[in-house]
């Protein structure tokens, strides 16, 4: 295990909520994964740890983990959503602060506490391969499995080069969004939330898909944010009726594109359309660089995929996450968790058989109601 460099220290859980926020504010790679308010949620305060990486006494990196204990065993996992953070706002990025911020992590929940440490960085395969050997020589190991894929755009460019590189069949739709006179609604409330919520459940009914994130928790995420740090909500208006949605977050100098939907009555308003145009927009005027669509899939989802790919045009590239990286001293813990996980992948795998069966269930009833009703008779 190694131990920190000379001049290096670091820090846990001394830090309260708002002090937290202000620390995130110092970096250009904070995004919505790091903020206390989304991890609370979605595992409880008690459950979440924060690590503060000193250099020469200046905080220099910082990483938020999610605690999951086996209880009455030393056991567990600590997992860190695109984190550590360690590029701070106006410096050059400095890779060896990455090292010792995931040393500093590996000697505080390896060493220290027995878990298995999970890392999920926020970095790509095609501008950050160097930064594999570190986490190798750091005693990190890649986890099998393909990396995570997405579309990043670059909003540094002028406003009319990213129009112009648009695919033409992404921007001739946002023209006829343009022309059909509709309204637009910004801003952060529950009241828009809500709004939202009803034509995304409406647009899941209708393409029949499993969410792969609960919005009910990205609502209660919401409603604990500090107000600078909050999802922007943006609705769509053909006359009196909304037509289209989304949601983005926008921390540090990154965007992404959370969710997404279209109301039955709004497929051919071309709202999404509008809304994306005028969330770049928006997100250049607050000084964000980068824009995630937030994963792809041409095999899954072919449809979301083209949209996406139109949007991002000549504008951005077509990336790979690094992936998930494990690393432990405790060999209880390693046992522990890969154990639980195969019962966990067992139980998903139960739980959408038994789904599919239902779904096809009420496909034959609705074609066939008079054998329903015999049964149920």
């Amino acid at each position: 295990m190694h131990k920190l460099d000379p001049g290096f220290t670091f820090e846990v859980d001394v830090l309260d909520e708002p002090a937290w926020y202000r620390v995130l504010d110092q970096f250009e790679d904070a995004n919505l994964y790091q903020t206390w308010s989304y991890d609370e949620v979605r595992c409880g305060r008690n459950n979440i740890s924060h690590l503060l990486l000193r250099k020469s006494g200046e905080i220099v990196a910082v990483a938020q983990a999610r605690i999951a204990k086996i209880p009455f065993v030393r056991a567990g996992i600590a997992y860190i959503r695109w984190g550590p953070l360690w590029r701070r706002q106006g410096e050059l990025p400095d890779p060896e602060i990455f090292r010792q911020a995931i040393r500093a992590l590996r000697l505080e929940y390896c060493s220290t506490r027995g878990l298995v440490l999970r890392l999920y960085p926020a970095l790509f395969q095609e501008s950050s391969s160097g930064f594999v050997s570190i986490l190798a020589e750091e005693g990190f190991a890649r986890s099998a499995g393909k990396p995570d894929r997405t579309l990043v755009l670059d909003l540094s460019r002028p406003i009319e080069e990213l129009r112009a590189g648009l695919r033409p069949h992404w921007r001739r739709y946002l023209k006829v969004a343009e022309r059909n006179a509709l309204e637009t609604i910004e801003g952060t409330g529950d009241d828009l939330f809500e709004a939202f919520v009803g034509i995304y459940k409406e647009m899941v009914g209708r393409k029949r898909f499993t969410e792969p994130n609960d919005i009910r928790e990205f609502r209660s995420i919401q409603r604990r944010l500090p107000e600078h740090l909050k999802m922007k909500i943006m609705l769509c208006k053909a006359g009196d009726k909304l037509c289209a949605g989304l949601i983005c977050s926008a921390v540090g100098k990154s965007g992404i594109y959370l969710f997404g939907a279209t109301s039955n009555i709004g497929l051919k308003a071309r709202g999404s359309y509008l809304l994306h145009w005028k969330l770049i927009e928006w997100l250049r005027e607050k000084g964000i660089t980068s824009y995630d669509l937030h994963g792809i899939s041409p095999e899954v989802n072919p449809g979301t995929y083209k949209f996406k790919a139109d949007l991002c045009g000549d504008n951005g590239k077509d990336v790979h996450f690094l992936g998930r990286f494990d690393t432990y001293t405790n060999v209880v813990s390693r046992l522990c968790v890969t154990l639980g996980e195969s019962l966990r992948a067992i139980y998903r795998e139960v739980r959408k058989k038994l789904a599919d069966r239902v779904e096809r269930d009420a496909s034959r009833n609705a074609a066939y109601p008079g054998t329903a009703s015999a049964q149920t008779e």
